[in-house]
């Protein structure tokens, strides 16, 4: 059975006048934030459906900034994202998409580049505050942010998901969700872990001690 969170109930403390439009923006960037793990230099938002009609007037493109930013939904930082953003030199960039007809009306892509490093990112915003990751780097996948999520970025090949699952179980942490997302049979793909407890940070080098794991990124919110 899913755990109701309180934000199922009466949503996130927040800066700004929609938990929809602002709440969940920042949340979804925030995602961005923590898996890009590098200095940004360049952001740019493309923004679809109810997000591409509003974004100005409800602070969703503050919020974004604030996300990648590393504020959380109670900094009041957000409301000067943009000049803190300059400040930092992240140029940064809007756009409106298309929507497609299966796409959430509350819809954003995240595109990041630094040095030597670039991150996408598709995200809804479901409501009250609450996410759905759709895509990394291209490749379809789905976790929410409710829990401490892992996200291993490898190679498809056989004895990674066992290799995860025996750090894991050794350090006694528990499972709650596991999916494996690929492009195709033996190309790029993302496990993602969604766990019932916190995780301490120096496992992820654990994690990464195999051929077939390129990284691995800690989300929580």
């Amino acid at each position: 059975m899913r755990k109701i969170s309180v934000f199922d109930v009466i949503g996130p403390i927040m800066i700004g006048p929609s938990s929809s439009h602002t709440a969940g923006a920042l949340r979804i960037s925030q995602v961005a934030y923590k898996i890009f793990k590098d200095e940004i230099k360049e952001a740019n938002f493309t923004l679809y459906g109810s997000f591409s009609q509003t974004y100005k007037g409800h602070g969703t493109d503050r919020a974004l900034i604030g996300g990648i930013l590393g504020f959380n939904t109670e900094n009041e930082k957000i409301k000067n994202s943009f000049e803190l953003a300059k400040e930092k030199g992240i140029s940064i960039s809007f756009e409106i998409g298309e929507m497609d007809p299966d796409m959430h009306p509350n819809t954003v892509e995240i595109d990041l580049k630094g040095e030597q490093k670039t991150l996408s990112i598709m995200g809804e915003s479901i409501g009250g505050g609450a996410i759905i990751i759709k895509k990394i780097n291209g490749i379809d996948v789905k976790f929410t942010g409710e829990y401490t999520t892992v996200i291993v970025q490898q190679i498809d090949k056989p004895g990674v998901a066992a290799h995860i699952t025996k750090v894991l179980t050794e350090q006694g942490i528990n499972i709650a969700f596991m999916s494996i997302f690929r492009e195709s049979m033996g190309e790029k793909a993302f496990t993602v872990l969604e766990l019932d407890e916190k995780m301490k940070p120096d496992l992820l080098d654990e994690l990464k001690n195999s051929p077939n794991i390129n990284d691995v990124f800690l989300v929580e919110m």
